[in-house]
């Protein structure tokens, strides 16, 4: 009797492992192609500052950028969640949770970086799942269109946001607050909106292909100081 089912055991254990795309034991699904919901994630938030060094603390210009993103995908036609949509507190096991609710969906954390080294700058983008890889990659190749733009590359991570993620999810690491000069542009209205921009860019083309985005015009904003900038609106979780 043990000796049949036994073998029908690990059978079954190697079919389960077989139909997870990814480690955790997460049961990934690939909606890369038929997302027409975008979870905006920004990063930090609350108690938890994030980078900051010269500019503004990362919490601030990660909402900022996110609420644009919000902005542009909706105007896009796209169905958005924010995971948050102000300066509060949401554990990373939450963020994932809202994601992992949406039904054909995605999710896009925006962050920015530090780094003992004043002198590294550029741009990185993280996924974990096989099915954001394309994603990932697109959203490095457009913010690497934008002046004095450094590739730091795509790479895969076991961010939780990433590594626990249904669906496709990445995260993007929008410069360097330890970077001065990077710094000096996050604290800018106008490379606020181009990262925003450029981010949206990559996920309408990745649903819809090359050349189909057109850039709306830029939101009429007068602070530069991010944490003035009026929300962007979106679906709150």
């Amino acid at each position: 009797m043990n000796r049949i089912v036994t073998p029908l055991l690990l059978v079954a254990a190697l079919f389960a492992l077989a139909s997870c795309a990814g480690g955790g034991g997460v049961r990934r699904k690939n909606t890369s192609r038929t997302f027409d919901t975008v979870v905006v994630d920004a990063g930090h938030g609350g108690k938890d500052a994030g980078a900051r060094r010269y500019g503004p603390a990362e919490k601030v210009v990660a909402l900022d950028v996110a609420q644009r993103l919000n902005r542009k995908l909706r105007e896009s036609r796209f169905r958005t969640v924010m995971t948050r949509n102000s300066d509060v507190f949401i554990e990373l096991d939450r963020r994932v949770a809202i994601g992992n609710k949406q039904d054909n969906s995605i999710f896009v954390s925006i962050h920015f970086n530090h780094a003992r080294r004043r002198g590294i700058q550029g741009f990185e983008t993280y996924y974990a799942s096989p099915y954001a890889r394309s994603l990932a990659q697109r959203i490095q190749r457009k913010l690497l269109t934008m002046p004095n733009a450094r590739n730091r590359g795509v790479r895969t991570a076991n961010f939780r946001v990433v590594k626990n993620a249904v669906y496709p999810s990445v995260l993007v690491e929008c410069g360097f607050l330890s970077n001065r000069a990077e710094a000096g542009r996050a604290r800018t209205v106008a490379y606020r909106e181009m990262l925003a921009d450029k981010i949206a860019e990559a996920i309408v083309e990745e649903r819809y292909g090359s050349g189909v985005y057109n850039a709306p015009a830029a939101a009429a904003v007068a602070p530069t100081d991010p944490a003035g900038a009026a929300p962007a609106g979106g679906t709150a979780p």
